[in-house]
């Protein structure tokens, strides 16, 4: 499964980078900006290439390409006619949208690997996922509504407001990346002038455009993939870690002595707020997206306690009494 998220990932990124180029790219040049995405080179790159070149053309976009005399062999460019790939504006409602994505969730084609024109059109309004013909039909689209409207504030530079953490959030999209499965948007954040990463999925209620397109220039060089947090816990956090209290963005949390050393090594010594004599410490984590705070602290099994705020603790207190009601037979088949 894990080979088939990575495939995807680099899908999603070869078709990014051949969008946005200001230039045609040669084999080379796509290989160096996808930096340890293709790990063979030579003949092997090349089939590489070639075959994930075949997927996105499979499912309707256009990649074009031509000889250019280099002084020797010459060689080959890629790039993605945007007038051809982006589709046209069909003025639809947003219920209308989400009617064509569950449509086309719910059935199959039976032309075989070739993709109609119709499933073409509606891949592009963000309906399915086609990379593979033989991969289960899952109505996953239809439960991130935002996501189609990010993709269109992307490619049209436009703002667009959405809600996150119980606040109302105002975002210059500057890409969008997929990552383990999940969905992130990632752009400057207005409310707090700085760049932030919001995962699709917890984004709340209906994501809305403002305003007209070419609202806002992407930094010099940006690449998703670098500006993607190494932290999970601070998905919707900035640099400053501001927020207001109503969504707290760093927990406080007790580490017993026999963990203190380790924690202490990931996580900074900056980050330890006390000292105990029996070497216990306090330090403060990150927690603006509890599920992955959760996790850390779990993973700390009865060697952590969150001490605050309140939400972060009832988040970890909700979890484990989660846990504590699971049947064990459904527990470890979980845990596998």
């Amino acid at each position: 499964m894990a080979q088939r998220i990575d495939r995807v990932e680099r899908l999603t990124n070869l078709l990014a980078l051949l969008l946005e180029t200001p230039r045609p790219l040669s084999l080379v040049e796509i290989a160096a900006e996808l930096e340890g995405q293709y790990t063979s080179t030579g003949n092997a790159l090349r089939a590489a290439f070639e075959r994930d070149k075949a997927a996105l053309r499979d499912i309707g976009v256009p990649i074009e390409s031509e000889h250019r005399d280099d002084g020797s062999f010459g060689t080959y460019v890629y790039w993605i006619d945007r007038a051809r790939y982006e589709l046209a504006d069909l003025d639809l409602e947003p219920d209308e949208t989400r009617a064509l994505q569950m449509a086309f969730a719910a059935v199959r084609s039976t032309s075989g690997s070739a993709m109609t024109a119709g499933e073409e059109a509606l891949w592009k309004l963000g309906g399915g996922d086609a990379f593979e013909s033989a991969a289960l039909v899952t109505a996953s689209v239809p439960e991130l509504p935002a996501l189609p409207v990010l993709r269109d504030a992307a490619a049209r530079r436009a703002v667009v407001q959405f809600g996150y953490h119980g606040r109302r959030r105002e975002v210059d999209p500057y890409g969008l990346l997929l990552r383990n499965g999940f969905w992130y948007v990632l752009g400057r954040d207005h409310g707090h002038d700085e760049q932030r990463t919001y995962r699709v999925d917890r984004i709340e209620g209906d994501a809305t455009i403002v305003g007209d397109g070419g609202a806002f220039e992407r930094p010099a060089g940006f690449d998703p993939r670098d500006a993607f947090p190494a932290d999970a816990k601070r998905f919707g956090v900035g640099a400053t870690g501001d927020e207001t209290a109503a969504a707290p963005t760093t927990a406080s949390v007790r580490i017993s002595a026999d963990r203190a050393v380790l924690v202490e090594r990931q996580l900074g010594s900056d980050r330890v707020t006390r000292r105990y004599k029996r070497g216990d410490i306090v330090v403060d984590v990150p927690c603006a997206n509890l599920d992955a705070f959760g996790s850390w602290v779990l993973g700390l099994t009865d060697h952590a306690e969150v001490l605050s705020p309140p939400a972060a603790r009832a988040a970890v207190v909700d979890r484990l009494r989660a846990i504590a009601a699971t049947p064990p037979r459904t527990r470890r088949k979980a845990a596998r």
